[in-house]
Order: C-alpha cells, then structure tokens, then sequence
C-alpha cells in the first residue's frame, strides 16, 4: 500500500527522466503557439486587408472621374461614326448629282430622236424629187410633230404679236413709230420668239416696239 502511494506520488508529481521532460516542454510549447494563433491573426493578414480596404475607397473616391471620362469617350466615338457616316452621305450625294447632270438630257434626246429621223428622211427625199409641194407637205409635218413633242414637254410659245408689251415676257429690239395709234406701245413685229416651260420664261421673245 505504501509503495502504491509512492507510485502515485511520482505520477502527479510529474516526468522525471531526461526524456520524459523534454515531451513535456515539447507539448507545452505546441500549446502556447496554438493559443497565440488563435487570440492573435497573422499580422501579414491584417495588413492585406487594410490594403484592399484602402483600394476600394480610393477606387471609389475616383468613381465620378472615371465615368466622366467614360462618357467623353462614348460621346467622341459617336462623334467619329456621325462624322464617317455623314461623310459617306456627302460623297453619295456629290456621285448622285454627277450622274444625275450627266445622263439629265438622256430622256429629253431619246424622244427627239423620232424627229431627227424625219428630218433625215426629209433631206434623202429633197434629192429624189423636184416636187415642192410633196417636200413641203413633208417639212410641215416634221414641224407638227416637233411641236407636240414641245408640247407634251410643256414648252409653249409667248404671245407676242399685237399684244402689250411686258418685260416680263419680252425684250424690246427697238422701237418704231406706230403704224396707227392703236399699235402704241403694242408689238408690232417678232424678231425671235420666245417660249415658257412649264410657266417659267426660258428664252425671252425679242420683238419691236411701236411708239
């Protein structure tokens, strides 16, 4: 009994051999470490963090500069499409007009043509025949038809003979006394006609004034 409170004694008291005391302190240093790590983080740690914190306030202080600066660069790459696109209207418009100006009378000489082929029929039969009735007769038509084809232009001749001068409509060549007095300041000769297209004077009547 009393060598088992001996050994009793001995085990409480504590390890006693080199060995055993050098487990010991092992396991109490792997204890104090355990417990620093869990009361205190790694200071490395701490420090990352206080960074990435500094980060994102700083990213947010520069928030409203970088969406302005955003928004210029939208409003300048608009500004270039708008510029490209208008540039390729202008250089559309330029091409059109060209085309357009270049074939405008192509419609007016096509239905003219008809008439130039009468006129050519006209001076092949003036050298088959001596008959100046038939040559005649010939000429009248062409000029029938050049008429209509005036007229389905909308060109018609300005009055002129007899009627009041007016300079809107006609160009006095000269002036002449009146052969009686209700030809004064009437027309009493056309040198040129003249013609209106659709409403609109495109060659003056030259004509002769009594006075």
């Amino acid at each position: 009994m009393g060598k088992n409170k001996k050994a009793m004694h001995k085990d409480i008291k504590g390890p006693n051999t080199p060995k055993e005391k050098a487990e010991a302190a092992t396991h109490k240093r792997d204890r104090q470490e355990a417990s620093e790590e869990l009361q205190d983080p790694q200071p490395g740690n701490g420090e990352e963090g206080l960074k990435a914190e500094q980060k994102e306030q700083e990213e947010r202080q520069e928030s409203p500069e970088a969406a302005l600066i955003e928004k210029i660069r939208e409003q300048e790459d608009r500004y270039l499409r708008l510029a490209a696109e208008f540039d390729n209207y202008r250089k559309r418009t330029l091409r059109e007009k060209a085309d357009l100006t270049k074939h405008a009378g192509a419609d007016l000489i096509s239905d003219l043509l008809p008439v130039i082929d009468d006129l050519d029929r006209a001076v092949e039969a003036m050298e088959d025949t001596r008959d100046a009735a038939a040559i005649k007769k010939g000429i009248e038509l062409i000029h029938g038809k050049f008429r209509d084809f005036l007229t389905s232009k909308g060109v018609k001749e300005i009055r002129a003979a007899g009627s009041e001068f007016d300079t809107d409509y006609h160009e006095a060549v000269t002036k002449i006394p009146a052969p009686a007095k209700k030809y004064k300041g009437k027309i009493v000769d056309v040198i040129e006609k003249g013609y209106l297209m659709n409403d609109r004077v495109i060659r003056y009547a030259k004509v002769v004034v009594g006075e």
